[in-house]
């Protein structure tokens, strides 16, 4: 029971990260009705601009969370830039274009932003320093740390924010009047063009924010590190219902226990041959069932509510 407990932790955690990507793929997908594969470079931008600002304070008197904190006020401003530039300049222009021709821009933008961050960074893994020291807790027979916990009160937190602002906001209405109908929403005096690039740059500092959190609870960041991960986030919003708030946020705590439970159970039941090395497998096989008996996503997709 207690091996069954320390999973569901573990994959509680993972969830939470694939749930914060996940919002930046839903949210852009709800107004554009386009899947933005640029943003796990964005998530990735964020981890690195971050270990960057990390490297800079190192031997400083600072304490740890401070230094993190520090990080994220630098990281998030940057993919706010970076996402606001890439919607200006790769989306906007192609945004009346056949919806074949955004989508194979996404998939450029995210190559150039990787051999940028290679040709910035480089090739090798930039580890996270260690400045933060976590303690560890006893939970029934399964251990959490405070990092652990951190990570998914910071990810609970900024989802219910990220609801209340599209439920109950000025701001929000326009977001959904938008996904709704641009053209509509646009002779009802919504600024369109605002609404969108509002939606990629709250989109880019979720991002930033979990690419952070990523590197802090792996212990490294790598200019590649957004590709795989993008991909899970992609199919925790078709898991729970791409277009869908709440459906990205249960799609991302879903596949992270999936995964968490794969590497773990099925990893002794195979003697270790579909282990932990393999739980990539155990993702998109998960993303092949859903597109095959319910391709609208646990939760459907509620046109009235994306965002």
């Amino acid at each position: 029971m207690d091996i069954l407990l320390q999973q569901i932790l573990n994959g509680l955690v993972l969830g939470s990260l694939y749930a914060l990507v996940a919002l930046g793929y839903t949210m852009v997908y709800g107004i554009l009705e386009l899947i933005n594969f640029a943003h796990g470079e964005v998530v990735m931008l964020g981890a690195m601009v971050g270990l960057a600002v990390l490297g800079a304070l190192a031997g400083s008197a600072l304490p740890g969370p401070l230094q993190v904190g520090l990080a994220l006020l630098v990281a998030i401003p940057v993919c706010m830039a970076v996402g606001l530039t890439v919607e200006r300049v790769a989306y906007r222009p192609l945004r009346q274009a056949p919806r074949l021709a955004p989508l194979i821009t996404a998939i450029g933008v995210s190559i150039v932003l990787q051999n940028v961050a290679m040709i910035v960074w480089g090739r090798q893994y930039v580890p996270f320093p260690p400045i933060l020291d976590p303690a560890v807790y006893d939970l029934w027979g399964a251990t959490v740390t405070d990092l652990q916990v951190a990570i998914v009160l910071l990810a609970v937190v900024t989802m219910v924010g990220l609801l209340v602002l599209v439920g109950r906001t000025r701001l929000g209405r326009a977001m959904r009047a938008t996904a709704q109908n641009r053209e509509v929403a646009a002779l009802m005096g919504v600024d369109v063009n605002r609404i969108v690039a509002v939606t990629f740059v709250i989109g880019s500092a979720l991002g930033a924010l979990a690419g952070v959190l990523v590197s802090a609870y792996y212990g490294l960041g790598h200019y590649a590190m957004g590709f795989l991960l993008g991909l899970k986030a992609f199919t925790a919003a078709v898991l729970g219902g791409i277009g869908n708030l709440p459906g990205a946020m249960l799609g991302g705590l879903l596949l992270g226990v999936i995964e968490s439970l794969g590497a773990g159970y099925i990893g002794d039941l195979t003697g270790g041959v579909l282990g932990s090395h393999y739980q990539d497998v155990f993702a998109f096989f998960v993303l092949i069932l859903v597109l095959v008996f319910r391709p609208s996503g646990l939760l459907g997709e509620r046109v009235a509510d994306r965002a």
